[in-house]
């Protein structure tokens, strides 16, 4: 079991958390055409890549959306930020 730090609630048990997918996938603009392709480009396709990710999670307890980086070899998580709208 791994622990995954909430950026609210602390350090909790990965089961409690959802993956969102990676940071800085760009959706396909809907005002256009959009191909079946590109739809599947931005749904399933990762770069999956050894190193340092970045990652969008959430916490299913309290329901917070935070990004994550973490280390995908040794799975150390770098940094965690809130990705909360905080009104000015």
């Amino acid at each position: 079991m791994q622990l995954l730090p909430c950026p609210f609630c602390g350090n909790r048990d990965e089961r409690e958390f959802f993956y969102a997918g990676e940071m800085g996938k760009e959706r396909p603009d809907t005002l256009n055409t959009v191909s079946d392709a590109q739809w599947a480009e931005y749904r399933y396709a990762t770069r999956n890549s050894k190193g340092v990710s970045q990652e969008i999670w959430m916490h299913l307890s309290c329901s917070e959306v935070f990004a994550l980086e973490r280390d995908t070899i040794s799975m150390q998580v770098v940094t965690v930020t809130t990705l909360r709208q905080i009104p000015t």
